[in-house]
């Protein structure tokens, strides 16, 4: 069922499932897995400064590291220690790191465990991947770390436990799914961890009663229990879907990792919106029946041990344009009319943040980025959103819509340092004309079209990286070029913000000003959660490159397409696929 390949200094050996359980790298390697410690929930909710437990490293989600040994003084000097092949395909996997040892997911469910120090390999894991596996649709977020396991979400829809010392199989999970095509659902979303409970986001996309959140046993795998992110007809908030049959009812795909709050003993999550919009265009005249579409383009809180719904909010009722609100939910602390609340904030494809009272959803305050047209106003008590005319799609006249379903910002997700209250966010500026535009255009199932444009008044740069003040909620600094952005960025205590683009370029920030400190060549694209880790005293940048998706790909499309200049992109050296880690010398 499986190969395991184990590499040291001297050793190289492949053990099938009848070899011993039990084979590791000689010297530093087989003593760094022999000597890890067990990962309780504890080091989760407060990680130490040196490792990256977690998808971005804490449960709220900040992608935010205090190591300060690399600084606005010294970013300058920063080179390449070290770089490993991976494999062909679509990922955007984020590396864990724990006492010295990296874990990372590669394509086609492939697991790898390495000397964190120098890139050894010193274990690897290579699931037999079943039938009706996924594509990845572009590609998985990561894995999680707990016990002496890694969890590790596969193409065919399982979830793996793994012995993190040697990548033996524990405990393996299957997730019974009821459309006849399995090939339609993807466990994208990396695992996260809450009180002991594996809670897994499950995407659905075109089937029928579409995505889901499992909770599953950390110690078994075993169901526990499963939330249907698109509401049934005999569900609470299942009149909200139009008076539509459960079987046409799709969407609320689960795509991002959820946040976790051990305090409020509550897990946050962000369901997709449905693209079988037709339906609910126009509301049906029935008492008590709306096509607001619960639960897509909300936040969910929910219980980690049972699964029960504490509290909802949706941002954007009937989402006719596919401007998700799916992204990272992350937990801040806020002063709002002079008290402190600890919310939870997210932004959707349209760049514009609602924060949300942790502990029962209410609706605190707005921050618009400026890149969309499609919200006319909101209400200063309730959060409910007033929309302009062309959000809501025709297939008679064209109309400016923006953002495109690329988004002002994607998966690209934001960093937040909790000591300034900063936030910094990774954008692209798009638009689109929705209507009988014709030509090569995405068609939706109203019936209209889209077909992307450059931003009214656009100077042609796309790219652009936003600060934004969380105690004021006013907009800082930003910087702007040409090239739009392909990873998520990652804030530290040296002052810095890193951030790849789609010309392969990394480039270390101010956090300050947003001055470029230092910038470098990867060698391909970036599209990955860069992250931050130390050993032996040593402070590294560690992301992946050359695996980009559909989304790196609409992002150079829409480059040309807007800027008719073909020529920036012909130095692109697209070296391949690879782990990628840096460090001052």
């Amino acid at each position: 069922m499986f190969h395991k390949h184990w590499v040291g200094a001297a050793l190289f050996c492949v053990c099938f499932a009848a070899a011993p359980a039990f084979a590791q790298s000689n010297g530093r390697g087989g003593d760094l897995l022999a000597e890890m410690r067990p990962v309780s929930g504890d080091m989760l909710a407060e990680p130490e400064a040196g490792n990256w437990l977690t998808w971005r490293k804490t449960y709220d989600s900040h992608g935010y590291s205090p190591l300060d040994q690399i600084d606005t003084d010294n970013v300058d000097q920063l080179v390449q220690a070290w770089r490993i092949p991976l494999g062909q395909g679509s990922s955007m996997a984020t590396p864990l790191v724990h006492d010295g040892v990296m874990f990372l997911a590669d394509t086609n469910d492939v697991v790898i465990a390495l000397d964190a120090r120098s890139g050894e390999e010193l274990w690897r894991y290579e699931h037999a991947t079943g039938s009706g596996a996924t594509a990845g649709l572009n590609g998985k977020f990561g894995i999680a770390i707990y016990g002496e396991n890694l969890i590790v979400p596969t193409l065919d829809l399982r979830l793996l436990a793994l012995d993190f010392r040697t990548g033996e199989p524990v405990w393996e999970h299957a997730i019974a799914v009821t459309a006849d095509r399995p090939n339609r659902y993807s466990l994208r979303a990396a695992p996260l961890l809450a009180d002991g409970v594996i809670v897994q986001g499950v995407t659905a996309t075109m089937v029928p009663e579409g995505g889901f959140i499992v909770g599953l046993d950390a110690g078994s795998g075993e169901e526990l229990w499963r939330f249907q992110t698109v509401a049934g007809p005999d569900d609470p908030g299942g009149h909200t879907w139009n008076d539509i049959s459960g079987t046409e009812r799709q969407g609320g795909s689960v795509w991002v990792a959820g946040s976790y709050d051990p305090e409020l003993d509550l897990v946050f999550f962000g369901p997709a919106p449905t693209y079988h919009t037709a339906p609910l265009l126009d509301p049906v005249d029935i008492q008590g029946v709306s096509n607001d579409a619960l639960y897509t383009n909300s936040t969910i809180a929910l219980r980690p041990k049972t699964g029960e719904l504490a509290w909802h909010f949706q941002h954007v009722a009937n989402d006719q344009w596919d401007l998700d609100w799916s992204f990272e939910r992350q937990i801040v602390e806020v002063d709002v009319n002079g008290s402190p609340r600890k919310a939870v904030i997210t932004a959707g494809k349209m760049a514009l943040y609602d924060a949300l009272d942790a502990a029962t959803g209410a609706y605190l305050f707005s921050v618009d980025l400026g890149l969309q047209n499609l919200v006319a106003s909101i209400d200063p008590q309730t959060g409910v959103k007033s929309m302009n005319p062309n959000a809501r799609p025709n297939a008679e006249s064209a109309v400016l819509i923006c953002p495109q379903p690329i988004g002002g910002r994607n998966w690209l997700a934001a960093s937040v340092n909790p000591e300034s209250n900063m936030l910094f966010l990774p954008l692209a500026e798009t638009c689109m004309m929705g209507g009988p535009t014709g030509g090569d255009s995405q068609l939706l199932s109203t019936g209209a079209a889209i077909t992307g444009v450059a931003p009214p008044d656009s100077d042609g740069n796309i790219g652009r990286l936003q600060a934004i003040d969380l105690e004021t909620r006013e907009l800082a600094w930003s910087f702007r070029e040409f090239m739009p952005p392909s990873s998520a960025v990652l804030a530290t205590g040296g002052g810095l913000v890193f951030g790849g683009a789609v010309d392969q370029s990394f480039k270390a920030f101010d956090q300050a000003d947003g001055a470029v400190l230092w910038s470098t060549d990867l060698g391909d694209i970036a599209a990955s959660f860069p992250i931050s880790y130390s050993v032996d005293g040593k402070q590294h940048i560690a992301l992946v490159v050359g695996q980009a998706g559909l989304h790196a790909s609409a992002l150079i499309g829409h480059a040309m397409q807007t800027s008719g200049d073909m020529s920036r992109f012909g130095g692109l050296t697209r070296e391949g696929p690879a782990l990628v880690v840096y460090a001052l010398p």
